[in-house]
């Protein structure tokens, strides 16, 4: 699961938003104090998504204060449109600023954008089950080398590049070559084969899970 600090004085645009990203396996602990979300542990988060507009202290000074002690993606969500306010945030160490209203798709859009970010260099390690290294072209579960086709390789990879988050039929299509169309049943034969590699039981999966009118998702 994606793990996010939000901190927004706004308790019903928090809820709306949560509710939203829970569905794809996201959750958001919110503070509208900025001073609690400070205190809260700011490194046992993936993401913080930050207003600007906050009782006590600013959002800009918060921005400044997270990027100076911690390595955490920031997202300004800010109904502040001044472009001076979005350039000072992105100059203090904000990685993305979206400002309100706004879709909660293109929120979840920004999120993976930033997830899949992190994990592009090299060799990565997800929990210490999986490894994948895209210069040798090689995933490895539990310290073996999983034996993979090609389309096998290129969803695996898409999956893991997603951990956590709930991928689309189409998503997994457009990043692999080996697949041309998201209603095929090619992408479930795949799928289950990986299941079988894994020594996953189908009906209750631990790691590749089919999520229903939605997608898969590889947990850890």
């Amino acid at each position: 699961m994606v793990n996010i600090l939000m901190i927004e004085d706004d308790p019903e645009f928090s809820l709306f938003l949560g509710e939203f990203l829970e569905k794809y396996n996201i959750k958001i602990t919110n503070f509208q104090d900025p001073f609690l979300g400070l205190s809260s542990g700011v490194d046992n988060y993936d993401i913080l998504i930050l207003d600007l507009t906050l009782p006590g202290m600013d959002g800009l000074e918060v921005c400044s204060e997270v990027a100076r002690k911690y390595n955490i993606p920031i997202i300004i969500s800010s109904a502040r449109s001044d472009s001076t306010d979005k350039i000072m945030g992105l100059q203090m160490g904000a990685d993305y600023y979206l400002p309100k209203p706004y879709d909660p798709k293109e929120m979840y859009a920004v999120i993976q954008s930033l997830l899949r970010r992190i994990k592009k260099s090299g060799t990565v390690l997800v929990e210490s089950d999986f490894t994948y290294d895209k210069s040798s072209l090689q995933i490895t579960f539990k310290k073996q080398n999983l034996e993979l086709t090609h389309a096998e390789y290129e969803v695996m990879l898409c999956l893991l590049s997603n951990t956590n988050a709930v991928v689309s039929r189409e998503q997994i299509v457009e990043s692999c070559e080996s697949l041309s169309d998201s209603y095929s049943k090619s992408l479930d034969v795949i799928i289950g084969r990986l299941r079988g590699k894994l020594g996953e039981d189908s009906k209750n999966p631990k790691y590749l899970h089919s999520i229903r009118g939605l997608g898969y998702k590889l947990s850890q």
